[in-house]
């Protein structure tokens, strides 16, 4: 069982938005792999009605941030470079950071905040997965200061749909450590442990693992459930990851998780505009988190690419850069030299007083 710890936060949220048909509300699949004898892998399905025009973006150390809060906003300053996908160029959906930490944004209905208390610092929730990237080298690191240095969350509304979103949070690291981060009745709850393995969308996380054990395999006497819902894609990543056998090598751990993710995925026709939980895979990654290579395969190009963490400078004095994948059919092979200078994308700000 994951060790759950909690605090307060807040947030505010359109009695609407929890059911979004867009923003930055992320449904998908992430699956933690350890176990190929060849380094820690992550992989991650972006499930979404639309293209979000995802776009990879590398961002240098010593980037000033705040939370967006109009009043009394967290404020930071970076202390690793990322590489980031985003959603829309408006959030950070996904990401590794230059010391092994990755981080994964997944959609959660469940997420209930509270009201705004100004006291402390408030995050926007579209900044959440950034902030962890931006200060912290492992799990351990990011777990142990939201438990000590409190924020609140403030709800986005995302400006092409005018719908907020609803999120939880997974952290993974070179180690092989793993935390899930969600807002669960105006508490953040904190599973950190290694065995988190795999995380979908409702229910929450503690509800997932135990219907996990109604299952052949881990303590029940189910069979393997084949829809697309998110509590059935659970169960089968965490059957299909655990039975991955040894990999030879990088190109054979890739396509063993790669096998896994795809088997969790959506295709198209399936997305329900009411149930952002359950769309279409738009894209995959998987990043070798010991390596420092993501691997990305979009469902719209037959090629996968990929994108080395060692190619970046990723000092004070180096310029933001992204690759522009949205729209762009012709990305195989290693694209790390492919990215070009760029202004930062503006991250979604609170659009209700808080």
């Amino acid at each position: 069982m994951s060790k759950m710890k909690r605090r307060t936060c807040v947030a505010m949220l359109a009695a609407v938005s929890i059911l979004a048909s867009a923003g930055v509300a992320l449904p998908c699949s992430r699956v933690l792999w350890s176990g190929g004898g060849r380094g820690v892998y992550v992989g991650r399905n972006m499930d979404w009605m639309e293209d979000m025009k995802s776009n990879l973006w590398v961002l240098p150390r010593g980037m000033a941030r705040d939370g967006l809060a109009a009043v009394n906003p967290l404020r930071w300053r970076s202390k690793y470079g990322s590489l980031v996908i985003t959603g829309y160029d408006s959030v950070s959906a996904d990401g590794l950071n230059e010391k092994g930490l990755a981080a994964h944004m997944l959609y959660l209905a469940e997420t209930k905040v509270g009201p705004r208390d100004e006291a402390t610092p408030g995050l926007a929730i579209s900044m959440w997965l950034q902030y962890y990237l931006d200060q912290f080298g492992s799990v351990a690191e990011a777990v142990a200061a939201t438990e000590s240095k409190p924020f609140q969350l403030l709800m986005v509304t995302e400006p092409s749909s005018k719908q907020a979103g609803a999120v939880h949070i997974a952290l993974d690291d070179s180690s092989g450590d793993s935390a899930i981060f969600e807002c669960i009745d105006g508490q953040i709850r904190v599973y950190h442990d290694r065995n988190a393995l795999v995380m979908t969308n409702e229910p929450a996380f503690d509800k997932q693992e135990a219907n996990l054990r109604q299952y052949k395999g881990f303590g029940g006497d189910k069979p393997l459930p084949g829809t697309d819902e998110p509590a059935d894609r659970f169960v089968r990543a965490a059957y299909y990851v655990k039975h991955l056998p040894a990999a030879a090598d990088e190109r054979e751990s890739i396509a063993a998780l790669l096998s896994v993710m795809r088997n969790v995925s959506a295709p198209f026709g399936v997305t329900d505009p009411a149930r952002p939980n359950v769309s279409a895979t738009q894209w995959r990654a998987v990043t070798n988190l010991t390596g420092g290579v993501l691997y990305y395969d979009s469902v719209t190009n037959p090629g996968v690419f990929w994108v080395n963490m060692k190619a970046f400078d990723f000092d004070e004095s180096a310029p933001v850069t992204k690759l522009q994948v949205a729209g762009v059919e012709d990305l195989g092979g290693d694209v790390s030299s492919r990215f070009k200078p760029t202004e930062m994308f503006k991250f979604v700000a609170p659009t209700r007083a808080d």
